[in-house]
């Protein structure tokens, strides 16, 4: 789940983005998975979805290098757009397998928060974009 302040709108990256909608300073969390709200899935129990919904599961959902689930953020946090010079990176987290997000400098609102999706999705690294 988000901790920081955002909102979505068109993206000059693709689609939708997700902007910070709050000054973010270097080095603070912005995600961390919150369980009850965040869903983790095993890749087996995307088969007894119909096709449709599948699809749209996909769409938004990654596949955890860190666990093997796929993992769907409840909130505006899967509209975040890739970017190899990302301004939010992936961290360990002590309590959560998931790890974290945190700023990787200062975000200004109105900014595009941007991840390098290949830091925890094992699709992408394995060319699906």
């Amino acid at each position: 789940m988000l901790l920081v302040k955002t909102k979505i709108g068109p993206s000059r990256i693709n689609g939708i983005g997700l902007f910070a909608d709050q000054f973010i300073p270097q080095g603070l969390l912005t995600w961390k998975l919150t369980h009850g709200l965040d869903l983790k899935y095993p890749p087996q129990d995307l088969e007894r979805l119909h096709e449709i919904a599948r699809l749209t599961f996909l769409k938004h959902a990654y596949l955890s290098t860190r666990t093997g689930l796929y993992v769907l953020c409840s909130d505006d946090a899967r509209f975040f757009n890739h970017s190899y010079e990302p301004n939010i990176g992936d961290t360990d987290c002590k309590d959560s397998d998931e790890g974290a997000d945190l700023a990787l400098r200062d975000i200004v609102p109105g900014e595009e928060l941007t991840c390098d999706y290949r830091a925890f999705d094992t699709r992408y690294l394995s060319g699906f974009s």
